[in-house]
């Protein structure tokens, strides 16, 4: 079997980790606070202390980590992917990122007689957990059918979408539909409690029909406990619609109610520093 690394363990990424060591695969990782990697170490995963030697001990490695600056360093930088990578060997981002970013990936890889492909999911700490998640594949179609077993331990659905930063527009779709359910999710709630319904049989009632959505089944449960622990944080949720709003600024798009939901979020994280929330915490702003 192919030996793998991964880079980044955090709440998601611990959780996909765990899931290709139970389907039998060798695992190194890397996460820069190294008590994160403790739990998969001591599950059987081998630690290394730069991405460059997770890359050279790994015939895959994938990367998932916050920011498009932390996607950057972590494959150009010191002691990066990049610099321990060897020929026809592959990387994967599975970062939520910037589309343009996977195109330099994938085009420097290719030069340097390596696969490189884009990744990004849907599905939070839940489909992780539980392989359940949603896989958004850009690059080359060979190496993506070579992926795709890979892939499918984690996910249960995976689609190849086209060239390098393909998959990073998909999940930008998909950010783009999840800031509308967002904010229609935290506004559904403050109208059940002001028109004094129970909310648990509003929720019961709306499973039911025509507003039923992955965001409100569960999320709404976490609101209903004061529970605000991140299944994904805040913080990333506001970069990720940034960036899709770039994007669609570029393709000469006015997401208006896209740009409503990112002011929402801005307000969360950056003026009541609420970034290490889940996004389910939006409705503490209100």
């Amino acid at each position: 079997m192919m030996k793998l690394g991964w880079i980044g363990t955090g709440v998601m990424g611990a959780a996909m980790v765990t899931n290709l060591m139970a389907a039998g695969y060798e695992m190194t990782v890397y996460n820069r606070t190294k008590s994160k990697t403790d739990a998969l170490v001591a599950a059987g995963a081998t630690w290394a202390d730069t991405p460059a030697k997770v890359a050279a001990n790994s015939d895959v490695v994938f990367t998932m980590v916050g920011f498009p600056k932390d996607v950057e360093q972590v494959y150009f930088g010191d002691d990066g992917i990049f610099s321990g990578l060897a020929k026809g060997k592959t990387a994967i981002d599975m970062t939520t990122s910037q589309p343009k970013l996977a195109a330099k990936i994938a085009d420097y890889a290719a030069k340097h007689g390596m696969q490189a492909l884009d990744a990004p999911v849907s599905g939070g700490d839940i489909g992780a957990k539980n392989a359940t998640l949603t896989v958004m594949v850009g690059g080359d179609e060979a190496t993506y059918q070579a992926m795709l077993p890979l892939f499918e331990v984690m996910g249960h659905k995976v689609n190849h979408f086209g060239a390098a930063g393909t998959g990073q527009h998909a999940k930008m779709a998909n950010q783009i539909m999840i800031a509308g359910t967002m904010t229609g999710l935290t506004e559904m709630l403050l109208y059940t409690k002001a028109a004094g319904l129970d909310p648990e049989k509003v929720l019961a009632t709306l499973s039911s029909g025509g507003a039923d959505n992955w965001s409100m089944d569960n999320y709404v449960p976490r609101i209903l406990k004061d529970d605000y622990t991140p299944g994904f944080f805040s913080r990333h949720f506001l970069k990720d619609l940034r960036i899709a709003l770039s994007e669609a600024d570029s393709m000469g798009l006015d997401l208006v109610a896209t740009a409503q939901a990112k002011r929402l979020y801005e307000v969360m994280v950056d003026v009541k520093g609420l970034g290490d929330q889940g996004t389910q915490g939006l409705i503490n702003i209100y």
